[in-house]
């Protein structure tokens, strides 16, 4: 192991900015086991979890650079009733690595909320799907919740007051990194971190939690591939009003997939819920160019109206923001009352935009979510979307001592919320790969010591992240054969508890103590089986032909019939 290599450094406070090292850049060289470049989530739960535990915390001098000002995380507050627009779905997997290494305990419970119910449906059959936290694997039983949400800053505010409360971990905050080289030494040197404020730093291991377009990445050569999706996400937080006291509490996500990308609604509290709709880049600018009021009843007719309706409202907003006279708030409710008539909408059931909040909710109520009365001020924004994976998780030759965590090694669509899930997850086998290195007395940099996290982590996030490509790419077409494919798939796998139960235990929605024998087996066999899936289309035709003969009959009325009670 190494340490700092002048007393001086030794004496310096732990929260270090580059006004206050300027003097001492000229006369600090310092060697560190572990930098880890990056001040996100990940790398914050990196740094985290060595300061728990006590061997390595005892063992190894770990350093953390983010070029931001942390105190802006540290001293984030929000309103009771405000939250900010950026949110995560947090598995109970990842729950319990936080809780484990001591930082859950540091985040503001009341701003989280958890989700008990997850409805997803097709835009165009209404194919659903429900997911609960009470429908539990044999042996497994039921939980309380399948995720927990949260702000990504309350989350990161957490991480920071865990790592306050000890100075085992030096936080290296408000300094760039410059650039990175490899050292020239006989028998190969270490990673060398040239910073903004004079200084650079050695390290044994360099760990890349510095996002997409992350340096450390660069520096260690490794290449990735992946593409921009012809999609945009919106994200802004919205308010309406409770459920009554005859429905459930605000616990459900709602998400139903459109042929434009899908859209999320997340919940809160009991009164705010939180959006993130992907759709097309146009059309993204055009809603967010319009008035609040506007994208508030264009979120609430998005998860109610028919695509076709959908489509014209669409174009309707778009053509008037381009030919410079932009529609109104009052024009757009009118036109989107018109539609619920000519489709024959009941105006006392869900589906109807002018449903009354107060009294005896609907029969339909809890299938859809709350009727959207504003949108948070200063939340509504938005961002492309991307797919991209590092071709490997290790350097090596120049690049050797470097790993990747994060969204560094892998970007992924948001439509099924893992993408934080999947970091806290890397974070979790790189901190036991450590850990068991340095219980055997190994050097912590070294390729073999390394290769366990990246066997581990990369096919788990190739998995996940090739479904989710699958997933996007198969619900954007609107060709029927495929619509009746996937439609016939949803409704199929409703009716099997037991297969949906296996499915969340993958996704990460059971903890990670769960004691089921074979069950996580089984659960990668299913999700591999639902990959396969989207790679099937190409045959969807030939099956609808051969089908044609059952559709008129109604998917789950056919499957009631032939599979007789829900297994």
């Amino acid at each position: 192991m190494f340490r700092t290599s002048t007393h001086v450094a030794r004496n310096v406070t732990r929260h270090l900015t580059g006004a206050s090292l300027r003097g001492l850049a000229s006369v600090v060289s310092q060697e560190s086991d572990i930098v880890i470049v990056g001040g996100g989530p990940a790398g914050l739960a990196l740094a985290s979890a060595l300061n728990s535990d006590r061997l390595l915390r005892d063992t190894l001098r770990v350093t953390l650079v983010e070029a931001s000002d942390l105190d802006k995380v540290r001293n984030w507050t929000q309103g009771q009733d405000a939250f900010s627009n950026r949110v995560s779905s947090i598995t109970n997997a990842s729950q319990g690595f936080l809780s484990d290494i001591g930082a859950w305990a540091h985040v503001e419970d009341g701003r989280t909320c958890s989700i008990e119910e997850m409805q997803v449906w097709d835009g165009i059959s209404d194919a659903r799907i429900t997911f609960s936290s009470h429908d539990g694997l044999p042996g497994a039983g039921p939980s309380s919740q399948m995720a927990r949400l949260t702000e990504n800053l309350n989350l990161q505010r957490a991480l920071l007051r865990h790592l306050d409360s000890s100075s085992a971990i030096q936080v290296v905050e408000k300094v760039k990194v410059q650039s990175i080289e490899h050292e020239q030494r006989e028998g190969g040197g270490w990673p060398l971190v040239h910073l903004s404020d004079g200084r650079t730093l050695r390290a044994r291991l360099l760990v890349g939690a510095d996002g997409f377009n992350s340096p450390v990445r660069a520096y260690a050569g490794i290449q990735s591939y992946g593409w921009a999706y012809d999609t945009t996400a919106i994200v802004a937080t919205m308010n309406h009003h409770p459920r009554t006291l005859l429905q459930a509490p605000n616990t459900t996500a709602y998400q139903r997939f459109l042929p434009t990308g899908p859209i999320a609604f997340l919940p809160l509290s009991s009164t705010a819920s939180s959006l993130v709709w992907s759709t097309k880049p146009h059309l993204a600018k055009a809603l967010l160019a319009s008035d609040p009021a506007i994208l508030a009843s264009m979120i609430n007719s998005a998860f109610r109206l028919p695509e076709v309706s959908l489509r014209y409202l669409h174009t309707l907003i778009v053509e008037s923001l381009e030919g410079g006279k932009p529609i109104d708030a009052r024009q757009i409710a009118e036109e989107i009352a018109w539609r619920e008539r000519s489709h024959g909408i009941d105006a006392h059931s869900a589906y109807s935009l002018s449903g009354d909040a107060v009294g005896v909710p609907p029969a339909d109520a809890d299938a859809l979510p709350p009727l959207v009365t504003g949108i948070q001020s200063g939340t509504a924004a938005s961002f492309p979307l991307r797919f991209n994976h590092a071709d490997e998780y290790l350097g090596d030759g120049r690049g050797a001592r470097t790993v990747l965590i994060g969204d560094a090694a892998h970007t992924i669509h948001p439509l099924a919320g893992q993408g934080l899930n999947l970091g806290l997850g890397d974070v979790e086998a790189l901190f036991r790969c450590i850990h068991k290195t340095v219980l055997n007395g190994g050097d912590i940099g070294s390729r073999t010591a390394l290769l366990p996290y990246a066997r581990e982590r990369y096919f788990e996030n190739h998995k996940v992240m090739s479904a989710c490509d699958k997933l996007h790419k198969l619900y954007a077409s609107t060709a029927e054969p495929v619509v009746w494919a996937r439609s016939v798939g949803l409704e199929v796998l409703d009716q099997l508890d037991s297969v949906k139960a296996a499915v969340m235990l993958n996704a990460g929605s059971y903890a990670r103590q769960t004691n089921v024998s074979g069950a996580q087996l089984g659960a990668n066999v299913i999700a591999e089986g639902l990959m396969g899936f989207g790679k099937s289309l190409s045959t969807a035709r030939a099956v609808a032909e051969g089908a044609a003969g059952v559709v008129g009959v109604g998917v789950r009325g056919l499957l009631q019939n032939l599979g007789g009670p829900r297994q």
